[in-house]
């Protein structure tokens, strides 16, 4: 089990072990440790996206480089062979005279034979040297082979993503204008829901229309099995009356989330391990907190959809 699905399957158990926290009566310090112990798993997981990002980063720069590298190659190979030819010129010249000379002057023919041999280490050397710039050529072709492939896989999922998003937008078409927009970003397809769409204030009941929505995107989860995704429950800063067993934001965020896995299982033959449910309270907000309009558009749900990027690591990790 490679890192990825890993702390996937961490974060589910995490979430389990939360839900079945909720039911039953516990120590609020125990509470606290759990949900402390789930933001540090979801902070974990980003900061190992912002790596995966900074390496598609650093693999784009590799490869401007190496173009530059492998440019300026070439440019010396062409430089190196018009010496070559200039020299085996020289050196076809070099031994007409030789034999002209073995003809006229026999008495100096070893001190000719001399001279030819110190021309013929010369252009071995020559030789020696266009063999290893041909070695540095294949090199930089293998890389670059390397990069193409990272290159195919890259646009392989920006591909899929267009098409997810289609997928998406075209399933969910008669929910878009009623609270449900969907767009991409970075990569990966956002799908978010107003919170007027899903649930009641302060509850994490779904509503008639957001079961059906969510029904809708399921059949798409369902077809698309390599694709993961992300549900995060936002608030807005208005706190939040203590009732049953939601506390604060934090907490109504997370049950919201966990709410909406619930249906996804329940509506398609999905794999529990693509699924993450997780809450942001009132802390990354869309719009800031200063007026009501601005308020509704922060009480929401995303439902982030992204390629697996399992092809993309097995070949940087096979070079």
């Amino acid at each position: 089990m490679n890192y990825s699905v890993l702390s996937k399957v961490i974060r589910l158990t995490i979430i389990i072990l939360l839900a079945g926290t909720f039911t039953s009566c516990v120590s609020m310090k125990k509470y606290n440790d759990l949900t402390a112990k789930c933001n540090e798993e979801s902070a974990g997981l980003n900061a190992k996206i912002d790596i995966l990002s900074t390496q598609v980063n650093e693999i784009t720069s590799e490869n401007q480089r190496l173009k530059k590298d492998l440019a300026q190659l070439k440019a010396d190979t062409l430089r190196l062979g018009s010496v070559l030819r200039l020299l085996t010129a020289d050196y076809n010249e070099l031994d007409r005279s030789h034999e002209l000379l073995k003809s006229q002057f026999s008495a100096n023919f070893e001190d000719a034979e001399k001279v030819m041999a110190e021309l013929k280490a010369s252009k071995d050397s020559l030789l020696v040297r266009e063999d290893r710039v041909r070695a540095m050529q294949a090199e930089l072709d293998s890389k670059g082979k390397n990069l193409a492939e990272v290159q195919a896989a890259l646009r392989r999922n920006d591909s899929i993503t267009n098409a997810l998003r289609k997928a998406v937008s075209d399933a969910l078409m008669g929910f878009e204008g009623k609270g449900l927009t969907v767009h991409m970003k970075d990569g990966k397809v956002y799908v978010s829901l107003e919170e007027k769409l899903l649930f009641a204030s302060g509850k994490w009941d779904v509503s008639k229309d957001g079961i059906t929505a969510l029904k809708d995107l399921a059949k798409v989860l369902e077809k698309n099995p390599d694709i993961n995704v992300l549900i995060e429950g936002h608030t807005d800063n208005v706190p939040l009356n203590s009732q049953n067993q939601v506390e604060d934001n934090w907490d109504l965020s997370v049950m919201r989330a966990t709410s909406i896995v619930k249906i996804l299982l329940a509506n398609g033959k999905i794999n529990p391990t693509r699924l993450v449910a997780s809450g942001r309270g009132e802390f990354l907000p869309v719009e800031p907190n200063t007026s009501t309009a601005n308020k509704a558009k922060n009480r929401r749900t995303e439902i982030i959809l992204s390629p697996k990027l399992d092809e993309l690591m097995q070949i940087i990790g096979s070079k």
